[in-house]
């Protein structure tokens, strides 16, 4: 924090503040312009230990009532509690809040604040501007009648493990549609681009590894409606390969396997399939229902077989939109772009979107000037399941955004300018997060969400963490802010309450601090399942597993005494190691366990000996030890389970 700001929240001038700093035992550099947090943390609490110790409620016999907006600034917060700006800061502080006179908090920092104060907060006043967020698409899909919908493009993402060829598949595609002449201008990266096959459309997402595909993907934009997941045939199934088949299944998005570099003398496509058989994809040669296709990106091989599954696949789930509905899509990337200042990738998901159509999509709006394809071309229009680049923003949206057609332009502008204060504005930290009963291993929750496309969505991914072990109880839903009746249900069941992009009730906060109810407030889904993912998994009871270092044969016994022995032995495979523990067995039956004292190889103490080596051992067990007997080296850890 810079010495002005803070010597400003403290009124005094810098000089002075140095000054009282110092008094108080805190050392500042005489030619320090910034200090830590945590030392303006420290330096705040101390110097306003005194100060504004009187609250103005202590006279009233009613607890003065305000009323707060969405967003308020600490200087206009102060001055609607009519109390010193350093008091408001303090309390700010102590809830692990640092900002400064001109900086914002969200209302539910604000509402703790002021009950902390001695204030009541009433409903407040600007809640008007709706927040859109991923649940926000499904509302508008499941609200348009079946006879209005019609079927439009697969949309399709390439992803697989590093090297595994996702770059040359992609090249290879693109290629293809200009062969076919489909080109008609100079290719541009746009994020995405349409390629066609039998007459028919399909939507590849062209960011493979790419950061703003990661985070598009970590804030829960469900763009993908098939996943091609490409495994090279000569290394088979590798750590990113794992990622892609979890998030498949965690999504419920259909798969397709592309075992790529089958050209290769090294490929085993054998070995592939058992790898994948092995983490629960059966492809349909090992009975399963997943399709795997053979493929040399780099030699133009088995490509239209591989897209002609995808079409069966889009065939087979019937993908479809309203083009006359609500415009809805989603943001895929965003630049500047030189002479059309912020642009954006989008892929239109439900709607048509045009020329001079108001837009707005999370912190930016405007009205669309240009549309582009990936070739550079005008468009008037786009589709649903259409890819193009959009000019017009007022500033660069983020990758998973949500874009819709707003009616006016002062409309739009309000939602933009809530998605800005939101993203400035300093909100409680929540430290604590989910928790279960480890006694009754049950996890109670209780959802409120913003929209229903959001609470099922949780729903549907709660319950693929269902498991024999722990059980996970949804006592309540609903779509609207938390309130009182959230927070004593949640006190009476000792359940964890969760807010997702959704308002929390003030007298619901008051009341939950006096029940000790956890509220958990969350704006992106995927942190919200993690969470609950990690709830569950440290309730499971704990196994340990016993991890073989190596065997080896006793030939002599030195010496005897009680409770330890010294021997001799040779390694017979692995190695024996001074660190861990040892298990003695005869003729095949477990006697017991032992602890290594000393261990000398050449008479040297070592620390391990390998296998064919012989070595001299001080040993304590109450085993008492006998020529030919087996000793076997292990340790054992706690094996952390998974879902």
């Amino acid at each position: 924090m810079n010495l002005s700001s803070l010597s400003s929240q403290l009124n005094l001038s810098i000089q002075e503040l140095r000054s009282r700093a110092r008094e108080k035992g805190f050392f500042i550099s005489p030619k320090a312009n910034k200090v830590d947090n945590y030392l303006a943390k420290k330096i705040l609490e101390t110097l306003t230990e005194n100060s504004g110790s009187q609250k103005p409620q202590e006279q009233d016999v009613e607890p003065k009532i305000i009323k707060l907006p969405s967003f308020i600034k600490v200087r206009d917060f102060a001055e609607l509690l009519k109390l010193p700006v350093v008091n408001v800061i303090k309390v700010l502080i102590k809830n692990g809040i640092m900002a400064t006179i001109n900086e914002e908090v969200d209302f539910e920092t604000a509402s703790i604040v002021a009950q902390d104060l001695g204030f009541e907060v009433a409903t407040e006043t600007d809640q008007t501007v709706k927040e859109y967020g991923t649940g926000f698409l499904q509302e508008v899909s499941d609200a348009e009648k079946a006879e209005n919908l019609k079927s439009r493009p697969p949309i399709v993402a390439i992803m697989g493990h590093v090297d595994h060829g996702k770059t040359t598949l992609l090249d290879t595609l693109r290629k293809t549609k200009v062969a076919e002449g489909e080109s008609g201008g100079i290719t541009q990266h746009i994020g995405a681009y349409q390629i066609k096959k039998n007459g028919r459309y399909i939507t590849f997402l062209d960011t493979p590894g790419h950061e703003a595909f990661s985070e598009m993907r970590a804030r829960g934009a469900n763009v993908t409606d098939i996943i091609v997941l490409v495994v090279a045939a000569d290394d088979g199934v590798r750590p990113q390969t794992l990622e892609v088949i979890n998030r498949a299944k965690f999504t419920g998005t259909p798969m397709i396997v592309a075992i790529n570099k089958v050209d290769k003398p090294e490929a085993n496509v054998m070995k592939v399939k058992q790898e994948l058989a092995g983490h629960g994809v059966l492809t349909e040669e090992w009975g399963g229902k997943t399709i795997a296709c053979e493929i040399s990106a780099k030699q133009n091989k088995g490509i239209d077989g591989l897209l002609e599954m995808i079409l069966l696949t889009a065939d087979l789930e019937d993908f479809k939109a309203n083009p006359a509905g609500k415009t809805v899509g989603t943001i895929i990337e965003s630049k500047v772009t030189q002479g059309k200042g912020p642009t954006a990738t989008v892929v239109i998901q439900n709607g048509t979107l045009r020329v001079g159509d108001i837009i707005a999509a999370g912190p930016a709006f405007g009205r669309v000037r240009s549309l582009e394809d990936e070739n550079g071309r005008k468009l008037k229009e786009v589709l649903p399941a259409q890819p193009a680049q959009i000019s017009g923003f007022s500033e660069l949206p983020q990758a998973g955004d949500i874009l819709q057609t707003i009616a006016s332009l002062d409309e739009a502008k309000n939602i933009a300018l809530a998605a800005q204060r939101k993203n400035r504005s300093h909100k409680l930290s929540h430290t604590l997060r989910l928790s279960g009963d480890m006694e009754t291993k049950t996890l109670n929750l209780i959802l409120k969400t913003d929209v229903a496309g959001s609470l099922e969505a949780i729903k549907q991914s709660i319950s693929k963490l269902k498991n024999d072990e722990v059980k996970i109880n949804i006592l309540s839903e609903g779509v609207g802010e938390v309130n009182e009746s959230d927070v004593l249900l949640a006190g009476n069941s000792r359940a964890s309450v969760i807010a997702f992009r959704t308002k929390i009730n003030p007298k619901a906060i008051s009341l939950a601090k006096q029940k000790n109810v956890q509220i958990d407030p969350y704006d992106v889904i995927y942190e919200l399942i993690e969470d609950v993912t990690s709830a569950v998994i440290k309730m499971f009871t704990p196994e340990l597993e016993k991890v073989s270092f190596g065997r080896a044969k006793i030939l002599a016994i030195f010496r005897t005494e009680k409770g330890e022995m010294i021997i001799g032995g040779r390694v017979n495979d692995g190695e024996i190691k001074k660190n861990g523990q040892i298990l003695v067995s005869r003729e095949g039956a477990e006697l017991g366990r032992g602890e290594i004292l000393e261990l000398q190889q050449s008479k040297v103490m070592a620390k391990s000996v390998t296998a064919g080596n012989e070595f001299g051992m001080r040993i304590k067990t109450p085993v008492k030890l006998q020529v030919n007997d087996i000793l076997e080296s292990f340790e054992e850890k706690i094996k952390p389970k998974t879902l």
